[in-house]
């Protein structure tokens, strides 16, 4: 994918859009074809990299014990402990407020099991349980900033019923320089997760969060 060819899709989208009164997030779909995702083995399920942060904020919850408390206080946007977990199980729409609200759940390991029970019937659901393989469940004795730092650069692929990969490499206050390095790296990513890699793609457009989608040509 030539960096070029990003940024004259970017110049389209920009030009053909209605300024609205928010920062829009900048939506990156990548079509699949030519896979069998009923096979565990050709699904997406990844976390990556981007090289720039977003200009939008990403919130990030921690769901500890005392052990954590003076890391995430330091590093984090939101704390829950355990005495928090019954009002949340017992309010549902509160649960649902707290998954929109944040990008990233971290957890300590050793409570996991009483967040899974509290928190997965809605974070499970809207893929936002704390996740191993984002580095998000933490022993009890972790200094959280190297983590949060990472966590904004931070981005999942996920293809695993749809012939789609959804993300969001930047926003539209970003210069359209970086959001470019930022889709490239989520490219690169993607097809090494593919079976096929590029013959797995079927097309690949961007657009904002209330426009038009926009193809990025392959050459």
């Amino acid at each position: 994918m030539q960096k070029e060819n990003i940024k004259k899709a970017l110049e389209e989208l920009r030009k053909n859009s209605t300024k609205k009164k928010f920062n829009q997030s900048i939506d990156l779909v990548i079509n699949l074809k030519d896979l069998d995702l009923k096979k565990p083995e050709n699904q997406v399920d990844i976390f990556t990299q981007i090289t720039h942060p977003k200009s939008k904020k990403v919130k990030i919850c921690a769901i500890i014990g005392p052990e954590l408390m003076e890391t995430a206080k330091e590093n984090c946007d939101t704390i829950l402990t355990v005495n928090d977990f019954p009002e949340y199980q017992e309010n549902k729409r509160k649960l649902i407020k707290l998954a929109k609200e944040h990008d990233f759940f971290i957890a300590q390991a050793t409570i996991m099991p009483q967040i899974a029970k509290a928190f997965g019937r809605v974070l499970g659901t809207r893929g936002k349980m704390p996740n191993p393989k984002a580095g998000c469940v933490v022993p009890p004795k972790t200094n959280l900033k190297p983590l949060v730092e990472k966590l904004k650069k931070t981005v999942r692929l996920v293809a695993k019923t749809q012939f789609c990969i959804k993300t969001t490499p930047g926003d539209e206050k970003m210069e359209d320089n970086k959001i470019a390095e930022n889709i490239i790296n989520i490219y690169t990513a993607a097809i090494s997760s593919l079976t096929q890699e590029e013959r797995n793609i079927k097309n690949i457009l961007i657009k904002f969060t209330m426009s038009k989608p926009v193809e990025i040509k392959a050459k």
